[in-house]
């Protein structure tokens, strides 16, 4: 079994558990299960051309992205939509995006979402490495001057959504109330892998306009933040155009990036970001960022009115 379905069991039973849900109560319910996964370590690595002896019954179901999510239903009888997201580095984002729409809908009552990510061969970050994304001095440094690329991690994490109306009624511990979500995608830019700035844009003032928030009143945005030369210009510009716009100068928006701390973990970024962010809420504090020393000249963060934080600060919401 690719231990990326094993990390998922695990933080699937800790969302429950930390929500003070005792598993038994899910059973036989419309509980969804939204998965972010996009690598395939495992599968490749188990499925030798050379030698198909080693092929066993559960060759299939051990190395299938699909199982990632679908285990974690059959496991605990969860009987709503059980699905895996692959959209590269926002799969687990786009998971949780899917898990909301399930509840509006009332297809889910409830939904587990999250995202995995296991580097079980050196194969993918060789070619990374040729792309040139990848940090050679191993160090994610966001926004920052000497951003020279992310660093490739591996993790899990899943959250457990469900109606606040219910959250509420059940005296559940809330962490976040998710407003709204909104998807994209780029379309057609200078390259493959090269961001639209234009796009970010749209989605930042999409997910507003859903959520019924007045954008120059966020105070902080968890970026995607890769610390590579061509994505952190594009996107500081993308979010400060929108939430920088129209509010006064010395009230800046504040922007940051877990992946400073713990690298990039692709499929499972955006729920580490999310779970961050999440975490900030509940304690009502901005960490500061990690590997910031100075400002990119290609952000023009006085412009923009964005700041990043450099010192721990109480955050009043």
């Amino acid at each position: 079994m690719d231990p990326q379905q094993r990390l998922l069991l695990e933080v699937a039973w800790r969302a429950i558990e930390d929500a003070g849900t005792a598993p038994n109560r899910l059973a036989g319910s419309a509980v969804g299960v939204f998965v972010g996964i996009s690598s395939f370590d495992h599968a490749v690595a188990t499925l030798s051309f050379r030698d198909r002896g080693v092929i066993t019954p559960y060759s299939n179901t051990g190395g299938s992205s699909s199982i990632a999510a679908n285990r974690i239903s059959y496991c605990f009888d969860l009987q709503g939509p059980s699905l895996a997201v692959d959209t590269a580095c926002s799969s687990s984002l786009v998971a949780v995006h899917l898990a909301c729409e399930s509840i509006r809908r009332g297809e889910s009552r409830m939904a587990l979402a999250g995202g995995v990510n296991a580097l079980l061969m050196p194969d993918f970050s060789v070619a990374f490495s040729q792309l040139g994304v990848l940090s050679p001095d191993g160090r994610c440094r966001s926004f920052d001057a000497a951003a020279n690329g992310y660093v490739r991690s591996e993790g899990a994490g899943m959250v457990l959504i469900k109606p606040l109306r219910n959250a509420l009624a059940e005296g559940d511990l809330i962490y976040a109330v998710i407003r709204s979500t909104a998807s994209n995608q780029d379309g057609r830019t200078p390259g493959l892998t090269v961001p639209s700035g234009e796009a970010q844009q749209r989605l930042v003032r999409d997910a507003c306009r859903r959520a019924g928030v007045e954008p120059a009143t966020i105070s902080y945005v968890e970026a995607h933040g890769t610390g590579t030369p061509v994505g952190d210009p594009i996107e500081a510009n993308a979010i400060g155009s929108v939430v920088g716009s129209g509010r006064p100068a010395d009230s800046r928006c504040l922007i940051g990036s877990v992946k400073a701390n713990i690298g990039h973990l692709e499929a499972a970024a955006g729920i580490a970001g999310l779970i961050k962010t999440a975490l900030m809420l509940h304690h009502r504090r901005i960490p500061p960022q990690l590997n910031f020393q100075r400002a990119n000249p290609a952000i023009d963060f006085d412009r923009l009115n964005l700041t990043v934080p450099t010192i721990g600060r109480d955050w009043t919401v």
